[in-house]
């Protein structure tokens, strides 16, 4: 009871410190509104209105797919929400962007297109909206990033805690194991198995997490191996407590702290990985959208097209810089010093 209620305190005081850091904090609520529009944008950047009321009858596109005999068209199998004909008794609500990412707007000269009061970011080179293929790209990053980072790190925790705690023969054997596989270059090898299979975000988390608990199974090995000789072990083992407890129960939960410091720069390292691959071209599928897509064609198109440049640029700096001061306030909330 008396160590739950000090583990609670200092639970606390941590995230006290974290909130006192304005820059973290703010940027916490930056990232958290992102993904809230982004796994959303279904309703902020569509071209199907959310509700449409259509001779008598309330329809759903946003949410429901519907055919185009419902609306009465016969020579099409889609129905092309923009050009419907609606009475006065009809209304319609539509998103604030009314271009979905997959769109292309025909009433432009050329493509790309450079910002207007249509493309507020203006259009790629197919056409397609930018600020809402930067709004529907985020959610994959972020996914690809906070997936790879939960696969990692369930893996590098497990298998770098059981080579610290067990020491001997096991550590030394994992731990060759483990030199072997960070001498691998991982990179060509993504490139590789990108390139001969059929890639896909799934895909990719798998692929990019083959090796990436190799530096956080490092840190676990080093906590553990530090932490197995503390006093508060050997009584733990002097009371009758058995390798399970001691080892989740005691060891575990305080040789986490790099970890939960770490894990925010790890984000960013994985949001950049996945822009890197699709700049390169071995990332998502097209039509996907993608940041590093955007980038790839900000490249071909760097003459034109200074807003395919910009505006992708400007939404990958503020990812990261925001998840490096969301980083830079655990660390100083899992720092005693600063919480005292």
């Amino acid at each position: 009871m008396i160590e739950n209620r000090i583990k609670n305190e200092q639970t606390l005081k941590k995230w006290r410190t974290f909130k006192r850091k304005k820059a973290a904090w703010f940027s916490l609520w930056l990232i958290v509104a992102s993904c809230f529009f982004s796994f959303t944008a279904e309703f902020w950047a569509n071209s199907k209105p959310i509700v449409l009321s259509f001779k008598g009858k309330t329809y759903y596109p946003v949410v429901k797919e519907y055919t185009a005999k419902e609306f009465g068209i016969d020579d099409s199998l889609f129905v092309d929400y923009k050009e419907l004909e609606l009475s006065e008794d009809d209304w319609v609500i539509w998103p604030l962007v009314k271009w979905d990412p997959y769109q292309s707007n025909k009433n432009v000269d050329e493509y790309p297109a450079p910002p207007s009061s249509e493309n507020l970011m203006g259009t790629d080179d197919r056409g397609r909206d930018v600020f809402t293929r930067l709004l529907y790209g985020f959610r994959y990053s972020i996914a690809f990033a906070i997936f790879v980072w939960i696969i990692t790190f369930i893996v590098g925790v497990l298998l770098g805690s059981l080579q610290g705690y067990m020491g001997g023969k096991v550590d030394l054997y994992m731990q060759r194991v483990t030199e072997v596989l960070s001498t691998v270059p991982q990179l060509f090898l993504l490139i590789i198995l990108i390139a001969v299979f059929q890639p896909s975000l799934a895909l990719l988390i798998i692929i990019y997490s083959v090796f990436g608990w190799i530096p956080i199974s490092y840190y676990m090995r080093a906590e553990f191996l530090k932490n197995r000789k503390k006093e508060y072990v050997e009584a733990a083992r002097a009371l009758g407590a058995g390798h399970g407890r001691v080892f989740f129960k005691h060891i575990l939960p305080n040789s986490l702290a790099p970890i939960i410091t770490f894990s925010p720069f790890a984000i960013v390292a994985n949001i950049s990985a996945l822009a890197a691959l699709d700049y390169l071209g071995f990332g998502l599928t097209p039509p996907t959208p993608s940041w590093g897509e955007l980038l790839a064609q900000a490249q071909n198109n760097f003459t034109i097209g200074w807003w395919l440049a910009l505006f992708p640029s400007l939404a990958l700096f503020c990812a990261l810089t925001f998840f490096s001061l969301i980083g830079e306030g655990i660390r100083d909330a899992m720092d005693p010093h600063q919480r005292e």
